[in-house]
């Protein structure tokens, strides 16, 4: 697996930490990234704390700062704000692989529930603010406990890559074997996160119904 260097955009909150911590433990440097660099470099200590590896680099910095400084940058953010994040990032996004992990979602007193987004998802958002960026769609459906605690690869799970860019999506299918023990599964374009990103919506729902923190696993493809 090659190393790269990441941002994570949003690492401060429960999605962004855990796939830096699960990131950082498999040897690739992190940066997180947030509004208040002083929330990164909390973070970023308390990600450094658990790992093992006294050699894994794990730093804090603001968005823009984390994102200019990396070669691969994960946008993993709440959707309200999502838009003016993007653009005030244009220049540090620019020709770089940017994997979105966001997932437009609402919730009322009947659950949660996938929000209609006028470039059809937020992924196509953010292709559309940034155009020279090589957008993926990765990891919406990873439950951020069980990435933030201390078990070994999350047998029960695939991540689901869509992207219009094949070796954006090589970098995203790459970046799930540390998570998952496997590569990640090409879906096809990156159109497809209109079905992706609302989909965490139903896992939501199930995890709160049954008590658990289900996963999506596809089955009948040939062993990878």
């Amino acid at each position: 697996m090659a190393t790269y260097k990441l941002a994570v955009i949003g690492g401060t909150g429960p999605q962004g930490k855990g796939l830096a911590y699960r990131f950082s433990k498999a040897g690739h440097p992190v940066v997180l990234g947030s509004r208040q660099s002083g929330r990164a470099q909390v973070t970023a200590a308390e990600i450094t704390a658990r790992l093992s590896d006294s050699a894994a680099h794990v730093s804090g910095a603001d968005n823009a700062t984390a994102a200019d400084a990396a070669d691969i940058v994960l946008l993993a953010v709440p959707f309200d704000g999502h838009a003016a994040l993007v653009e005030s990032l244009r220049a540090q996004l620019a020709a770089k692989v940017v994997i979105s992990c966001v997932n437009p979602l609402g919730f009322d007193k009947r659950g949660p529930y996938g929000l209609d987004v006028a470039d059809g998802s937020a992924a196509e958002e953010a292709q559309r603010l940034v155009p020279d960026a090589q957008l993926v769609g990765a990891f919406h459906h990873l439950s951020a406990v069980n990435l933030w605690n201390e078990a070994a690869e999350l047998e029960h799970e695939d991540v689901l890559v869509c992207g219009d860019d094949t070796e954006a999506k090589a970098v995203a299918i790459d970046l799930a074997r540390p998570i998952c023990g496997r590569d990640g599964i090409d879906v096809g374009p990156l159109r497809l996160a209109r079905q992706l990103e609302p989909l965490t919506a139903v896992l939501i729902s199930l995890n709160r119904r049954y008590g658990v923190r289900s996963g999506l696993r596809i089955s009948g493809l040939d062993k990878r």
